[in-house]
């Protein structure tokens, strides 16, 4: 690769970063530039829980310090939203009107939040945690031993459940088909993590259907979850976890095939030969199953990372489409899954 190529990146996470370390050790004279909406350096969601154990600043949870990017020549683009990509002229608009041109593109923008459709009006009730400002913000939300209802179920609201509980605060999860997402269960391997779920302090409620999310009343606990059998529960926080939404709509119409995701081959590359996507955004040929498939976990996508970068500085090498995501009971007890991050 010459030293004009310019590869930029959409998106600063796990996968992104990866991508950009890998591209300048094989490349040291590319031009590399990642676009992000975060006003912040890239921190890991999987490290977000942390906040609840002592973390009092932003800077402790950066993977890497600010002039890791100086040292590598990585320039980062922040609070800087895409538009639209156009694939013929390889240009990258953003939503402020500047146009950046490139010359190979990798999009790794992750996903977003799903939140059914029943429960997108009474959004601004609920709490996300997608960011550290997110994190922060719950934190502060919460009194001594407060109380977190959390909708859904999903691997990454299990993970912050048990740092919530082993902090001392309650949690009440009102499960939906979403429980244990993205992991796929049998009714009998359900009922088992659910009775590990409880013996861990995490109180479940099945089969109740959410019909609105309200403001606490006067004297009672700032939130109220109410169910179709007119019941409902108190509580100081609303948390909906019901997985994730790829985050492409900027795609549409770049000249690269979509499903649910943007369509990959096992080296990652999409149906555009100047275009590669990793992450939670893609969804990758597994030759096993025959069909597209999307592959969640840190390990998971650091890997597509590392391998979309070899392959678009001049190597070639495919990914493992097999997986190994099976959710367990560890050692302790407690249930566990290797899409949550180890330390």
């Amino acid at each position: 690769m010459s030293a004009q190529t310019h590869i930029v990146i959409i998106g600063s996470g796990s996968a992104g970063s990866e991508a950009a370390l890998t591209i300048r050790r094989r490349d040291p004279e590319c031009r590399i530039t990642q676009i992000t909406g975060s006003k912040l350096l890239f921190i890991s969601r999987y490290e977000l829980p942390r906040v609840f154990n002592g973390v009092s600043g932003w800077r402790e949870l950066l993977a890497y310090p600010p002039e890791f990017y100086d040292k590598n020549r990585i320039t980062v683009r922040r609070n800087s939203w895409v538009n639209r990509v156009d694939a013929k002229n390889k240009e990258v608009l953003l939503k402020h009107k500047e146009e950046i041109s490139y010359d190979k593109l990798l999009v790794a923008s992750g996903g977003g939040g799903y939140l059914p459709e029943g429960l997108r009006e009474f959004r601004p009730l609920m709490n996300s945690f997608g960011s550290y400002e997110d994190a922060v913000k719950i934190r502060e939300a919460l009194p001594k031993k407060g109380h977190v209802i959390m909708l859904g179920g999903d691997m990454t609201g299990l993970d912050l459940a048990r740092t919530l509980v082993g902090v001392g605060h309650r949690v009440t999860l009102v499960a939906s088909e979403q429980l244990f997402w993205p992991h796929e269960v049998t009714d009998d391997q359900r009922v088992k993590f659910v009775t590990v779920l409880e013996d861990m302090g995490i109180k479940v409620e099945l089969d109740k259907k959410v019909v609105a999310v309200k403001q606490g009343t006067k004297g009672k606990p700032a939130r109220r979850v109410v169910f179709d059998d007119g019941g409902g529960i108190d509580g100081d926080a609303v948390m909906p976890f019901c997985g994730l939404m790829p985050s492409l709509d900027f795609m549409i119409g770049a000249d690269v095939d979509i499903e649910r995701g943007l369509l990959v081959n096992p080296e990652l590359k999409t149906t555009n030969d100047s275009i590669w996507a990793v992450g939670d955004v893609c969804q990758i040929w597994s030759p096993e199953e025959n069909n597209y498939l999307f592959y969640y976990g840190w390990h998971y996508i650091k890997e597509m990372g590392k391998i979309a970068a070899i392959n678009m500085t001049g190597g070639k090498k495919t990914i493992s489409t097999h997986k190994d995501d099976q959710l367990f009971i560890n050692k302790k007890g407690e249930i566990d899954s290797p899409y949550w991050k180890h330390k």
